[in-house]
């Protein structure tokens, strides 16, 4: 089996690198993201703090009613390791207001306004801060579709979505984030008790598994089975993939035949 190993050092200086340089290529020198007590959120903290100095780096706690202590103490954690400048709001009353309005919203629809508006406080301060919004979503996450739209999965760069969710592990360990936050059960924390690879319904090492040679080796279904894995999983998880291929997309745009803004740099008065 593929332990999708890689060079963590290199990778850690690439992806500092990747912030530093993106976040001032685009005239900014300074990130926000969310903490959330997760191994991602920790991560790409580190790697912020790495890339921009911790005077540059401006996380926040956004806690629902139900979130628990557990997860704020772990967020704290990470906060005391970086030395970064935080900031704590309650989102209950902000969700509770849209909530009002919506008659019986399940637990997946309620955790996902619980994700837009964390993502709202989000751009908010990065706007009064003068920074950009630092994403924290992994390629398992982004493959599998498992993430909000305009939530968890809006930011203005990601350092972490070419890491797979092991490789998130071992670079977080790399990198010195606290192993009680990389030993902690993988959680959105959208519900009381809820758990990643509960509601997936498979484990995160198994799917890289099949993710990796999928993706990363050009594998066929039957490639893939001769590694040990059964072809009802296999298809499964290609399913999977296929079914949110419109998250990892730029939505469509129309056109009258004009020129599509994707190739503007092209253009002589837009070349850098």
């Amino acid at each position: 089996m593929n332990d999708l190993s890689f060079d963590r050092e290199q990778a850690a200086q690439m992806l500092s690198d990747f912030i530093r340089s993106t976040i001032s290529s685009a005239g900014f020198s300074k990130a926000v993201l969310g903490v959330s007590g997760g191994v991602d959120s920790a991560l790409s903290t580190f790697l912020s703090t790495r890339a921009l100095g911790p005077n540059k780096v401006l996380v926040l706690r956004l806690p629902y009613k139900t979130s628990s202590e557990e997860s704020l103490a772990y967020a704290q954690k990470c906060i005391e390791a970086t030395g970064v400048a935080f900031k704590t709001f309650s989102i209950t009353e902000a969700v509770e207001g849209v909530l009002s309005d919506l008659d019986e919203a399940d637990r997946v629809r309620k955790g996902n306004v619980m994700a837009r508006i964390r993502m709202t406080y989000l751009y908010d301060q990065a706007k009064a801060w003068g920074g950009l919004v630092v994403g924290t979503g992994n390629k398992t996450e982004t493959l599998l579709g498992y993430s909000t739209l305009h939530g968890d999965g809006a930011f203005d760069l990601n350092p972490l979505g070419d890491l797979y969710k092991t490789q998130v592990w071992a670079l977080a360990e790399h990198v010195g984030v606290p192993q009680e936050i990389i030993e902690r059960p993988p959680s959105a924390g959208l519900w009381v008790g809820q758990t990643d690879e509960e509601e997936l319904g498979f484990t995160y090492k198994k799917v890289d598994q099949v993710l990796y040679l999928l993706v990363e080796k050009g594998k066929t279904v039957e490639e893939c089975a001769q590694e040990g894995f059964s072809e009802e999983f296999i298809r499964e998880v290609i399913a999977r993939v296929k079914r949110y291929r419109f998250k990892r997309t730029l939505p469509p745009v129309g056109s009258i035949g004009q020129q599509p803004l994707s190739i503007l740099d092209q253009h002589p008065a837009f070349r850098d």
